[in-house]
């Protein structure tokens, strides 16, 4: 049986005559950048998300950078969020000039540790940047009392968590403003890069919207210094038609994350948290073993790819070196990181795919301790 990490043929081709469509509309306008395709898909996925606004940008690190920034975030200041995290995370917060203060992991969740966070707080921290990791959104509620203890903005990392919730509240609908990657694997993907920032502060979208710009409200007259991070619209008219089919793969990718857990319950692995408090999206499926190497070159051999999210954690990383972190700092993070397997996932996976994995892990693990 063929088994592919991640189909993004199959999806196409679900939706093939809509995206044709929607991209030849582009071609025939001509609206390359931004554009009334852009303007679209902002409007309907702000309200997707439960907030006003939405500025589309030309990646998901650009949109917590430019987050960040909307803010007056920058050099001397601190922004604290999650050690086990995609690089991303940390180097828009660096980018920005600003230091990256990082925090170890609730093991249960594999999300920042909310219990952790106040320890970490200093005179110069100015925001808190939680990352909804995996498709499984942060304990926002204890995210947000904190922040509004200590008088901090909320910037939430959404970028693997497209159309999750929180006690019934969508990723990206609860802090002062979100950044969402579109990259093509994601939940939601482009054709290409993409992100977007999401708010409900008038003034900080407008901000964004600028920054994105060269600073520019009006073509060349420049009020800041901006960057070049527009959407483009043939990822803005991807993206629209993608949105309506959002929530139903999400459904799917659920249906085949509750088959792995059924099949994979009672081994000795870590699997997926499951909580009422928290509608996953399972942008992966990851289980953590103490044999993560060996069952993952099995699995190779069975033909049945895996990855691994993120074999070095952030303070491990050269990059961030200068942070002066060093190893045993973050226990669980490195736990994490030493023992996290991705499985294969996506919404037009098929059962009997899920059950030849499955059963690979299964003989795997038969007669073992």
């Amino acid at each position: 049986m063929q088994i592919k990490y991640l189909d993004l043929q199959a999806q196409y081709q679900s939706i093939k005559p809509e995206i044709d469509a929607a991209i030849q509309k582009v071609l025939d306008t001509s609206s390359y950048v931004l554009g009334p395709a852009v303007a679209d898909f902002e409007s309907r996925f702000a309200e997707y998300c439960g907030a006003a606004y939405c500025a589309g940008v030309n990646n998901g690190t650009n949109a917590l950078q430019l987050a960040v920034e909307s803010l007056g975030i920058g050099r001397g200041d601190e922004v604290i969020t999650a050690a086990n995290t995609f690089i991303a995370t940390a180097a828009a917060i660096a980018h920005s000039g600003a230091k990256p203060i990082l925090v170890d992991i609730d093991p249960t969740t594999r999300n920042i540790d909310p219990k952790k966070i106040e320890a970490a707080i200093t005179p110069r921290t100015k925001a808190l940047m939680p990352v909804h990791l995996y498709g499984c959104m942060t304990d926002m509620d204890a995210i947000t009392t904190i922040a509004s203890k200590h008088n901090l903005p909320v910037i939430e990392d959404c970028a693997q968590a497209h159309g999750a919730r929180h006690k019934g509240k969508r990723a990206g609908s609860i802090g002062q403003l979100a950044g969402f990657s579109f990259y093509p694997g994601k939940n939601l993907g482009a054709y290409g890069e993409g992100g977007a920032v999401i708010t409900s502060s008038e003034t900080l979208v407008k901000t964004v919207k600028l920054l994105r710009d060269h600073g520019s409200e009006r073509k060349y007259y420049h009020d800041r210094l901006g960057y070049n991070a527009r959407l483009e619209g043939i990822q803005g008219a991807v993206l629209g038609v993608k949105l309506k089919h959002l929530d139903h793969w999400n459904i799917e990718r659920n249906r085949v994350a509750f088959r792995y857990s059924e099949r994979l319950n009672g081994l000795p692995i870590r699997l997926p948290l499951t909580h009422p408090d928290f509608e996953q999206v399972f942008h992966l499926y990851v289980i953590e073993s103490n044999h993560r190497n060996e069952l993952q070159d099995y699995l190779t051999k069975a033909a049945i790819p895996t990855l691994i999210h993120y074999p070095v954690p952030i303070h491990l990383q050269p990059a961030f070196a200068y942070l002066g972190y060093s190893a045993g700092q973050f226990p669980h993070t490195e736990q994490s990181a030493s023992q996290a397997l991705s499985l294969p996932i996506y919404p037009e996976m098929s059962n009997d795919q899920v059950d030849f994995v499955s059963g690979a892990i299964n003989q795997f693990f038969s007669g073992r301790e």
